[in-house]
């Protein structure tokens, strides 16, 4: 998002909360914290009952985002001892009660917002924006292409020095399409060379801006259909074949961390077997409610390597990402077991 963009919303925001009674101002950074940790740093309360927050900015966030813009601003939060206030454009009702059921507070320029303090309670939903909503979905790195090339490169990391061929077959994408993807990863200074050779940086907060652009742009487009069954709780007896389909989503975490009981079963396959089908009696229902069916889901990735130790799921980096795209709160917290068992060691908070 530019400059000017975010300074609106800024603005945008600012009038919404000083509309609620509440008063703002510029807060210097922690000491020890680089300013340029958050968008802005902000004191909003009542009088002396002021509380200090890191700012952070979102073009839009979803209902499939909220995970994501979730997980990123706790770990903001974590590093700088300061509460995280979200600002973006315009928040619809559904996900304003995401949010704050999670806890995280917000402030939108449509007039929306929800605030906690020692001497004030805000909490505002339904207010519509002014002006007809255009959501952008980002350019470069969160592309089609350049989602399915980060992926890779999350998922192994050891690929940023691999050939561009070997690059595209891993994530497949066209050939063509590597290069672009390489300089916009390289801009944002997640591709650095040493010695005439491409070093691949990830991080956590890389992690959750490829999971947040995942659930917007790539995800929807890998469902295939959704069942019910009778065995939905036998699931774990369920004889899979790794090289004809995985588990993914909850069930994958799961079976990783042992702390998640799935309310929806996720299969990654090209084609879910006939003979799976019929013997967990699996019904093609479109109709589905929130908890207990099955879905089966495309893979998008190539010929991918990946190091872990089940080889009966996903790589983790799509397990913790399609955990997020719940918004779901037990979900967000396997969410982050996940992550700091298997993923902080290649991908670091810092």
């Amino acid at each position: 998002m530019n400059t000017k963009k975010e300074g609106n919303y800024l603005e945008g925001a600012k009038a919404t909360l000083e509309r609620a009674g509440l008063d703002v101002a510029p807060l210097r950074a922690p000491a020890g914290v680089p300013r340029d940790w958050a968008k802005a740093w902000l004191r909003v309360g009542r009088g002396k009952e002021g509380v200090g927050y890191l700012v952070e900015v979102k073009r839009a966030v979803t209902a499939g985002t909220v995970g994501g813009v979730v997980a990123q601003l706790r770990d903001r939060a974590a590093r700088t001892g300061l509460p995280a206030l979200l600002i973006t454009d315009y928040v619809t009702p559904p996900v304003a009660d995401a949010l704050r059921d999670q806890g995280q507070q917000f402030a939108d320029v449509a007039g929306n917002a929800y605030l906690t303090g020692p001497a004030h309670y805000v909490y505002i939903a339904g207010r519509r924006p002014k002006e007809r909503r255009v959501v952008a979905h980002g350019g470069g790195m969160l592309t089609t292409n350049g989602l399915k090339l980060l992926f890779a490169l999350l998922c192994n990391p050891a690929l940023g020095a691999a050939p561009q061929r070997t690059l595209a077959a891993a994530a497949n994408v066209a050939l063509g399409a590597v290069p672009a993807a390489l300089k916009d990863l390289q801009g944002e200074g997640h591709l650095v060379m040493i010695r005439r050779e491409r070093r691949f940086r990830g991080t956590k907060r890389l992690l959750d801006e490829w999971a947040q652009g995942y659930a917007r742009r790539l995800r929807p487009k890998t469902l295939h259909a959704t069942y019910v069954t009778e065995r939905f709780d036998a699931w774990r007896e369920w004889p899979l074949d790794p090289n004809e389909v995985r588990w993914g989503g909850e069930p994958a975490a799961a079976l990783v961390t042992d702390y998640l009981r799935p309310g929806v079963l996720t299969l990654y396959c090209e084609r879910l077997p006939p003979r799976l089908i019929v013997e967990q009696r699996l019904k093609r229902e479109d109709r589905v409610g929130d908890q207990r069916y099955v879905e089966e889901r495309r893979p998008f990735w190539g010929a991918l390597q990946v190091d872990q130790a089940r080889a009966d799921v996903v790589p983790l980096v799509l397990v913790y990402a399609d955990l997020l795209a719940t918004g779901d709160g037990r979900c967000l917290e396997t969410a982050q077991m996940l992550y700091e068992a298997h993923l902080a060691r290649l991908l670091p908070t810092v």
